[in-house]
């Protein structure tokens, strides 16, 4: 097992969807190019910044995916703008990296045994031999990477149920390494479908990193999150607002399984989601670089009956 040591913040500067750097503190740069390029000490990527892509799911008012719209259906604005639609495709089988983090703080003890069995399910389910590759992230006091990138489903199966429960809760660090360290790294970013799967109560209490910068990496990582929770009181908490929050930011969703036998459906109903998205790239009008989060919206052309749920905007180059 691999423990990490979270680096410190300010060293941390990307420029999401455009640009990403294939090693922690390598230098970040950013060039126009028509596509993916590898830079000859090997150790950095550079990104097309003239296009941002945005993977999508369509659902009707009782959450049935909506699967034969066209690219005529859509509208894309960007900060209220409207823009062109430059490409457009059903995906359902792009190649998936995937990370599950899992809880192991004192917190989640008594369902704990459950969850590794529905995690480890999850996992035979949706990981496709040499085409998806996974990561385990287990967290308490501290994240640890107990399995890394990889497609062989025995051995991230076989770190879920090696984990044990005990000590704090150390969730922003873990969803900000699993973001900037493993999700980020096979390029171009267009090419791969990036998610993550976070069982937890929520409640963080060890972290180095804020809520929102751990949601920023994510945003620049383009993972969409999906969240189940832990919490089985039936009372509202902060932990949960938490969980909603990361969810609904990156255009994923937050399950509640109040009873143990229902998160086995959690599960299913995010490897459901996975097979069923759309993905449609634009040119920004105007072009800027000024390392802002600029919003996106995704609207269905006279169809209010149906819900698009997406990430809410990306993070621009910094000229």
């Amino acid at each position: 097992m691999k423990r990490f040591v979270v680096p410190a913040l300010c060293a941390i500067a990307l420029p999401a969807l455009f640009v990403a750097a294939a090693q922690q503190n390598q230098p970040m740069a950013a060039k126009p190019a028509a596509s993916a390029v590898t830079s000859s000490d090997d150790n950095r990527i550079v990104l097309d910044v003239n296009r941002v892509n945005m993977l999508f799911t369509v659902s009707d008012k009782k959450g049935r995916f909506v699967t034969d719209l066209n690219r005529d259906d859509f509208q894309i604005f960007e900060n209220k703008k409207p823009q062109k639609i430059m490409g457009f495709t059903a995906e359902s089988n792009l190649p998936l990296r995937l990370a599950i983090l899992i809880d192991t703080s004192n917190s989640i003890r008594d369902r704990f045994r459950f969850q590794q069995e529905a995690a480890s399910a999850f996992v035979q389910d949706v990981i496709r031999p040499d085409v998806d590759k996974a990561i385990i992230v287990s967290f308490d006091s501290s994240a640890e990477l107990v399995a890394d990138m990889t497609s062989d489903t025995e051995v991230l199966q076989k770190a879920i149920h090696e984990l044990r429960p005990g000590g704090g809760t150390s969730l922003f660090d873990a969803v900000f390494f699993a973001c900037h360290d493993k999700l980020m790294k096979d390029q171009p970013m267009s090419k791969f479908r990036r998610a993550m799967v976070i069982l937890s109560d929520g409640e963080d209490n060890q972290s180095r990193y804020t809520r929102d910068q751990a949601l920023e990496m994510a945003q620049k990582a383009d993972v969409v999150v999906y969240t189940i929770s832990t919490n089985i009181s039936r009372i509202p908490t902060d932990g949960d607002k938490i969980m909603k929050y990361f969810a609904a930011e990156t255009g994923g969703l937050c399950f509640f399984p109040f009873k143990a036998e229902d998160l086995s459906q959690s599960f299913e109903n995010i490897a459901n989601e996975l097979r069923h998205q759309y993905n449609l790239y634009y040119r920004p009008e105007p072009l800027l670089t000024d390392g802002r989060f600029h919003s996106v919206q995704i609207t269905v052309r006279g169809r209010k009956d149906l819900v698009v749920r997406a990430r809410k905007g990306y993070y621009a180059p910094q000229s």
